[in-house]
């Protein structure tokens, strides 16, 4: 998992509140699993003007040029400012894998919903709730300057606006420490590998029955 300490990124404005994860990844695109390859589907029924199909080939596909992430002053957006309730509906992990293979890293909301907000922080991707009038405030500035960036600041639990002003976020402190470090819950296990070692031989030496026919 990729590591996320400070992000400066271009601002991509989803203004609609209750967005779905089937809205975030349609449905006919769940056949894989490798978390990788979403990014060209994501929010597919709002990008694109026909009906997308697995396999296909979207840079030949007809784009709605009045989607936000078709609009050039969002090119390369890497946070993302959502209204209430974002990532409600069906609990696929596949909406947080198309965000991030996309290229956003952050996501700033009033609220979320449970299910995703939790998957948000197993795949690295930062998911951040401010007062609905601070999102508000977002909104404005964004749309307002071309180009609008933020910077999200793990470490300190804080964004910072293009005039210095900086707006504290809540999160976890073990989801903390797993985004600072890169680690996803297997390499949360992994740091203990010298111990899971250890014990392990130990157990041989204790009971070596219980090892017959276990390849080391």
């Amino acid at each position: 998992m990729k590591k996320f300490t400070q992000v400066t990124g271009v601002v991509a404005p989803i203004d609609r509140a209750n967005v779905d994860t089937d809205m975030i990844i349609p449905k006919q695109f769940l056949k894989s699993i490798k978390r990788s390859g979403f990014g060209p589907n994501l929010f597919d029924e709002l990008r694109y003007l026909d009906e997308g199909q697995p396999d296909a080939d979207c840079s030949k596909r007809p784009i709605n040029p009045d989607f936000v992430l078709n609009q050039p002053r969002y090119k390369g957006a890497s946070i993302m400012l959502a209204r209430r309730n974002f990532g409600c509906g069906s609990s696929r992990e596949h909406a947080p894998w198309a965000l991030d293979d996309y290229g956003f890293r952050a996501v700033i909301a009033p609220s979320f919903a449970d299910i995703f907000f939790n998957n948000c922080f197993k795949n690295g991707l930062l998911p951040i709730v401010l007062d609905e009038k601070e999102v508000d405030k977002l909104f404005e500035e964004t749309f307002a300057e071309e180009g609008y960036q933020l910077t999200v600041d793990l470490e300190r639990k804080k964004v910072i606006k293009p005039d210095g002003t900086e707006l504290s976020f809540e999160v976890d402190e073990f989801r903390q420490h797993c985004l600072l470090k890169g680690l996803d819950e297997i390499g949360v296990t992994l740091e203990d590998r010298e111990a899971i070692a250890a014990y392990e031989a130990r157990r041989k030496a204790e009971a070596p029955w219980m090892f017959l026919g276990v390849q080391s």
